[in-house]
This record gives C-alpha cells, structure tokens and sequence, in this order.
C-alpha cells in the first residue's frame, strides 16, 4: 500500500509539475523548491539500477567527451546531481529523460554525481532590502551587447575604470548559485542592483556593493542568456527567457511577474540566446535540443527549425513568428529502415541586433542537424522588425550537417561536417566616415564584415583555424574604430577537424581593423600553466576606452590594451571562494557573456563545466583596490 500510494503521489505530482510548466512556470518551480516532487523520489532506486540504466541508455555519448563533445563520466561527476537532474528534466536531455520516469531520473543523477540531492537554504544575513529611488537612472548592461546595436561597449564614466587604475582591481565580494556548475547568465544594472539569473531558473536582485540579496524570482528551467531592461517612468520591467522558450516579464521594483508565455513553435524548441527589447516588441531567439537528442540511434531526427519569435512587451501576446526553415518532411531512410526527416536545424543561438534605421533585425544561425542541408544554415540573416519576413540571408557556409550523433552513430548526416555556427549576434558598426556596416565572426575563424542593407561581403578575415569549438563563439566588442574577437581554438574538445592542416590553432584576442578587417594586433592566450589547461579564449569580451575585458577557459580574467593588446591586469578566478550568500563558492572556466563594468566595478562569471572546462558557481565582484 505504501508503494502504490507513493507511485500515486508521484504520478499526480509529475501531472501537476508538467501542466505548471506550461501555465504557471513561477509556481510549478515554487512546488519543486518545497521539496513536495523531490522528497517523494529520493531513496527509492537502487544504485544498480541507476548504474544499469545509465549504461543502458547513456554510455554510448557520454563515454567519450572528446569524440561526441558531450560531457564523459568523469567530468559528469564533478557536476552537482541538481545540475544533472535540471538536464534531464528540462535542459537538452529532456527528451532522453522523458524515455525513463522521474525518480529514475532522479537516481540516475545521484549515482553520476554520488551525492544525493539536498534542498538549499540563504541565512537570513544573505539578504537586504531592496529599493529604488524615484531618480534611478536608466538600466546599464541591458542586454547581450549592451545596447540594440550589440557593440559590447561602455564608456568610461558608465564603467568608471580607466587604464591607469585597472591593475588597482581587488576582490570586493563572491556570490555563490547553490549547487550550479554553469553560470552563464550576464547581469543587468538597475542603480545599485544587479538582475541576474541561474542555471536553475533562479533570478536574483543583488546590490552591486554587497552581494545581498534584494529578492528572489525562480523560472521553469535554466536563464542561459542576458537580462533585458526597459524603464518606463519611475519603474522597471526585466525581460528574459528560460530553456523552455518561457518568456518573463518581472516587474524590477518589486520582484513580481506581470505574464509569462512559451514562445517556442515546436515541442523541441529551447532558448539559448537573450532576448532585445525594442519598440514594444520582445524579439526571441529559437534554438534547439534537437542536436542532442539526435545522439540517440533511436530518435527521429529531426524535425525542428530555429527562428525568432516577436511578443508583444505588455502582453506577452505572439506578434509574429518566423522558421527559418519549411517544416520537415521524410528525406531519406537509416540502414535500419526507419525515416530521416529533414530539412531541420539552422538554430538561432544568439541574441538579435536592432537596426533601427533600415527597420531590420539580424540574426546568426547554426548547422542543419539532417538532410538535406538548406541555404539558410551557417547564415547571417535580416528580417523585417515589423512582419519577420526575410529580407536577405548571406551563407557563409555550404552543407554543413551535423548534431552530437556525428561522427560514429546513426542519425548522423555528415560525417566529415564541420559544425560552422554563427554563435554570436551580429554587432551593427558605424565607421569614422559615417558607413555602417555588419560584422559577425564564426566558429570557422573567420571574421566577416557585410553590407547591412544587402547582406553583401565587404570584407573577410581569417583569426583562426576554428572548428567545433573553435573561432569566434560568443560574441565580439567594438569602440567603432576596432573589432575585438576572441577565438576559441580549443585544441583539446573536438575543435580542429576542419580538414585543412595548413591551418594552425591560434587561440587568443584580436584586433581588426573596422573598414578593412585587417589585423591590428593579436594576444595569444598565455599558458597557464597548469595540468590539462583549456587555453583558448572563448567568452564574448567588453571595450570600455583604452581596455578591452576578455575571460579565458584557464579560468582568468585579463584586461588588455585596445592600442596594442598587452595584458594590463590579470585574476585567476579558479578557487574556493568565502561568499556573502553563506554557500560554497568555486571558481571555474570563464565563458559565455562578457563581464560587466558600472560605478568603478567589474562583475565576472566563473564557472562553466561543459565541453572538460571546469565547473563553478561564482559571480565576483571587483572594485578598485576592493573598496
């Protein structure tokens, strides 16, 4: 009677946990937090069971990072089983997840991690009121680029760190996200706040000064990308989205939800990028989890298409929406005899840009994940602002077909594709002479500059050998006379198979000259000298004038030069970590979005344990000589 109670309550739970996610996201969280799902599914698998289903349905991706770029193992037990769970639950293995029940799932993650999963708890001292004056000034950081051009730029009395001082940067405070291994989400600035999210859905309002907590939102799934600001009057709404493609509207002043709606158009659809807010429209990138599930021989691969999604900003009401792609069709058969759809992909893992003048939206998109492959793939596009209809699209390359199957399982399309994404949002750029023009780099290493009314290429550079985690992934900056990309290169996690050994790896941060592309200068990623040490630069970096702020893999934050890219002030941010929120803190690889620089302070994520690149859960805090 007490297992079939328990398998009753655990049925009703889950129910009432998957309708919440769709209708009331805040609450279905809330119901997890309180421990009523979790605590009925604890304690009830045997760690053989969890052993065998691992083998059973995990081992043939996870055995070998290297070769499927999804994490191996060992690595995985270095995460916190929550992390794992969120993955399976809600996160890019939620469709391998749905194949076994919840409290599977739920042991599954503890035997990965040998640690069961614990509920955790702020002291009340992580806390502080919160409020804001009735002359709080305009949000800073709104957004992946900082503004609706994506340019990655501050300006010095917005950044208040020069290049005489910044070598004067001390550790002021350390946040810790409870159990999180990925902290990828970048802060916004609302006066003496920032609005950040977590892997687990959790939005905070910290003070920038103190690291206290002012208050607390929690989403259905994990907040990957930026927060969008817009005041109006004496009050502030934030705009994001979780991995489920939930859109949020928070009322900043005091913490609450005005609505909240899914925009993604396909059960597979997810949200990677971050959301701009312009006009009264929320525009929101579409991805998706397709390019995981792929990996299993027995998916249907695969039928989702990347796009964007325009939300009325009051309502949250769908203006328009478009695919990139036509919707899949049976193209072709497995050894097996089961069906190949396709075609499918081209996701949008990036933030839009905004060019107001020409009424444009631009868009990077990523690799078709079956046959047969599109011209809209490895593309930059523009779409009308207004309609979503596309105006132009510039394929920078041809037939590249891949998901995380490729190269040795069935569903892979190509074995010898290069996985080429446009990860970053393309950054609009006016030029000394008053010419605007597009510039966007590539996973290939390639850095392009294209004309924003035609899509037409001006100009062309190579910083790079690229490959799959290789060339530009999250974003470049710009002080309107200079480019500053970092190219990734990983040399260790699948990076370079581009077939062509002429090329070498060249991991580092670049300067381009804007009207030609020309290289100014370039600063190789130091070694760190450390045992397998990622050396690569792959975190979008910050111009403010004279410095340009850039995250390394090795876990460093550097600040270097504009003029000639010497390296001015250098944090090794890999270490345990005394927080202000009483959690223990752990520093890790520095990827994702670019810091962050307001009022004299720079904010810096730490931690991205996915690919081998080490794992924590800190965003630290610092200010000139710690003050």
């Amino acid at each position: 009677m007490r297992k079939t109670n328990l398998l009753f309550g655990i049925v009703a739970l889950i129910i009432l946990f998957a309708f919440r996610i769709e209708s009331e996201p805040k609450k279905a969280i809330d119901l997890f937090h309180k421990g009523a799902f979790a605590n009925a599914c604890l304690n009830n698998i045997p760690d053989s069971t969890a052993k065998r289903i691992f083998y059973a349905s995990c081992n043939n991706c996870h055995k070998d990072s290297a070769a499927t770029l999804a994490p191996g193992l060992e690595i995985m037990s270095a995460m916190t089983p929550r992390a794992i769970l969120a993955s399976l639950n809600t996160g890019k293995m939620r469709v391998q997840g749905s194949t076994i029940s919840a409290e599977e799932r739920i042991a599954v993650a503890e035997w990965i991690t040998k640690r069961k999963i614990k509920t955790n708890t702020f002291p009340k001292d992580a806390y502080t009121p919160f409020s804001l004056t009735a002359n709080t000034h305009a949000a800073d950081h709104s957004g992946w680029g900082n503004d609706k051009e994506g340019s990655g730029f501050r300006t010095s009395q917005q950044a208040g760190i020069t290049a005489e001082n910044v070598g004067s940067l001390k550790l002021k405070w350390a946040f810790a996200f409870p159990d999180a291994t990925i902290v990828r989400s970048k802060p916004a600035v609302v006066g003496d706040w920032l609005i950040v999210g977590g892997q687990f859905g959790d939005v905070f309002a910290l003070n920038m000064h103190t690291g206290k907590i002012g208050w607390q939102f929690t989403a259905g799934a994990a907040i990957r990308g930026a927060i969008s600001i817009v005041k109006n009057g004496n009050s502030f709404t934030a705009f994001f989205a979780d991995n489920s493609t939930n859109v949020y509207a928070l009322n900043v002043n005091t913490g609450k939800l005005i609505w909240s709606k899914r925009a993604g158009f396909e059960p597979q659809s997810s949200n990677t990028g971050s959301v701009v807010v312009y006009n009264g429209k929320v525009f929101v990138p579409i991805s998706s989890i397709e390019v995981s599930s792929a990996a299993n021989g027995n998916y249907n691969c695969c039928t989702s298409s990347g796009g964007v999604v325009a939300l009325d900003a009051k309502t949250g009401n769908k203006i328009w929406q478009y695919r990139i792609l036509p919707k899949a069709i049976e193209s072709s058969k497995k050894k097996n005899g089961k069906p190949i759809y396709g075609p499918s992909g081209a996701p949008v893992w990036c933030s839009p840009t905004i060019d107001a003048k020409r009424g444009l939206l631009y868009i990077g998109t990523g690799e078709n994940y079956s046959y047969p492959a599109s011209n809209t793939s490895d593309a930059i596009q523009a779409l009308d602002m207004k309609t979503g209809k596309l105006i132009w699209n510039f394929q920078a390359t041809k037939g590249d077909m891949y998901n995380l199957a490729c190269p040795y399982f069935d569903n892979c399309p190509d074995q010898k594709s290069p996985d080429f994404d446009f990860g970053m949002a393309p950054m609009l750029v006016q030029q000394k002479d008053g010419k605007e023009i597009l510039v966007a780099g590539q996973k290939s290493g390639i850095v392009y500059g294209v004309s924003p009314t035609t899509g037409k290429v001006i100009w062309q550079t190579r910083i790079g050998k690229g490959g799959k985690l290789g060339g530009v992934h999250w974003g470049m900056a710009t002080d309107k006379n200079l480019v500053f990309a970092a190219n990734a290169d990983n040399t260790v996690f699948g990076a370079i198979d581009t077939g062509d050994s002429s090329l070498q790896a060249t991991p580092g941060v670049y300067a381009l000259d804007v009207a030609n592309g020309k290289v100014i200068w370039k600063t190789p990623t130091p070694d760190c000298g450390k045992k397998d040490c990622l050396r690569a630069n792959s975190a979008a970096p910050l111009v403010i004038p004279g410095i340009i702020f850039a995250g390394a893999l090795d876990g460093h934050m550097r600040a270097y030069a504009t003029a000639d890219g010497k390296i001015l002030w250098d944090f090794d941010t890999v270490k345990e970590y005394e927080t202000v929120d009483g959690i223990k803190g752990q520093g890790g690889a520095i990827d994702g979005p670019a810091p962050v620089v307001a009022d004299g302070m720079l904010f810096v994520n730490s931690g991205y344990g996915m690919f081998g690149q080490m794992p924590g859960n800190v965003l630290l805090a610092f200010a000139i000589d710690g003050k």
